[in-house]
């Protein structure tokens, strides 16, 4: 366990690290902005998206025996936490940050790339990850797609059994 917790820290310093904290600062330059209300909004949501990503790489290398990278995967199927509410709330804790940059910087281009970045994330999770799970995991991925939605939770919706 402590070696994946060790990968996993690597591995979120260099990725999320580059994609969520390096490339923004880059877009916006350093400053220290004045806050005003709706930057106040972003540094709560840049809260949430930071713990919401520190507890999916948890459950990664903890429940799921394995790392966010792809080379390094979990060795189990991770539907615990917040993955019983929606199938990729580290992506969504990512793009939560940069998006909270956008508004505490009042940042247009960090805006726009957060944008992008979403679309990345989604033709990935598409094209790549889903069907990757589910040749992984097969049965049991098929019902987790069945029952979790990919990105936004439902309203009122009963979370998906851990197990």
């Amino acid at each position: 366990m402590i070696a994946n917790l060790i990968k996993t820290a690597v591995f979120t310093a260099i990725v999320p690290g580059t994609v969520a904290v390096y490339i923004p600062y880059r877009l916006r330059g350093f400053w220290l902005p004045r806050v005003t209300g709706i930057g106040w909004f972003g540094v709560t949501t840049l809260a949430a998206g930071v713990a919401i990503s520190l507890w999916c790489f948890w459950d990664f290398a903890t429940f799921g025996r394995g790392t966010p990278l792809p080379l390094d995967a979990p060795k189990r199927l991770v539907v615990r936490g917040l993955y019983r509410y929606v199938r990729n709330p580290m992506y969504v804790g990512v793009l939560l940050a940069i998006l909270s940059q956008a508004l505490i910087f009042e940042s247009l281009p960090t805006l726009w790339y957060g944008l992008v970045v979403a679309l990345g994330f989604h033709l990935f999770v598409r094209l790549y990850e889903e069907p990757a799970l589910q040749r992984r995991f097969g049965d049991s991925y098929k019902d987790y797609l069945r029952k979790v939605p990919r990105w936004i939770p439902r309203p009122g919706a009963r979370p998906a059994p851990a197990k």
